[in-house]
């Protein structure tokens, strides 16, 4: 019998679609937003040894202004050459959101796997545009696969250190999950081990699903990036 494909071919077109409109706003944004970032945790954090509260937050504006205008001069040209940026780069600007989470969510790691988005997005991207062949771009996503997921595991392992240090752990959890019973180590450190476990593996998933999906979507007819 035979079993048309037409169905999986209109849902690839429709993720290649998705990809595409996805890929300028969200590369857009994590390169727009991270000099004003940089900017005012760099006026923060420099001036708190040295200067009283107001001073420290005129600091922190002035760093955070001083990102918006490099991002006035520089971000247009930037975005337009995103994909020339090298490895390294990238890398940088993966581990500094990366940490940013960790302080912003309270070590809290299950967000961290939203940055599988736009990881997967520019390793594509750079393979499309790079025009490397099928055994190199698969080594490529391999390897950004493992760098994420290394990442979100030393997230996690100082997310787990600060859990199992902190005296307030079980009491937190019996409220966060509205549990009637006591939570013990025991039942903590299970939580961890399976619910880490289980991060790492979807984050490794949504890097390689990701990176090959927009590579592929940008090499069909509609041009590369």
């Amino acid at each position: 019998m035979f079993i048309s494909d037409a169905p999986a071919r209109r849902e690839r077109s429709v993720l290649s679609l998705v990809l595409r409109k996805l890929e300028a706003p969200v590369l857009a944004v994590v390169l727009g937003a991270t000099p004003p970032i940089t900017g005012l945790l760099a006026g923060w954090w420099g001036s708190l040894p040295f200067f009283s509260e107001v001073w420290i937050a005129r600091f922190a504006l002035a760093g955070f202004a001083a990102g918006l205008l490099v991002d006035a001069i520089y971000l247009r040209t930037c975005f337009r050459r995103r994909y020339a940026l090298s490895w390294v780069t990238w890398l940088g600007i993966f581990v500094f959101y990366s940490v940013g989470m960790f302080g912003f969510f309270m070590g809290m790691p299950a967000f961290h796997v939203t940055l599988a988005l736009p990881a997967g997005l520019v390793v594509g991207g750079k393979l499309a545009a790079s025009g490397c062949d099928p055994e190199r771009g698969r080594r490529t996503i391999r390897h950004a696969c493992a760098i994420t997921t290394a990442m979100l595991a030393v997230i996690c392992s100082a997310s787990a250190t600060i859990a199992l240090l902190s005296p307030s752990t079980a009491t937190d959890l019996r409220g966060m999950l509205n549990l009637r019973f006591e939570v013990t180590t025991v039942q903590i450190v299970a939580l961890i081990l399976v619910g880490g476990g289980a991060l790492l593996v979807l984050q490794w998933a949504l890097t390689a699903y990701i990176a090959r999906r927009t590579w592929q979507a940008w090499l069909e007819p509609a041009g590369l990036p």
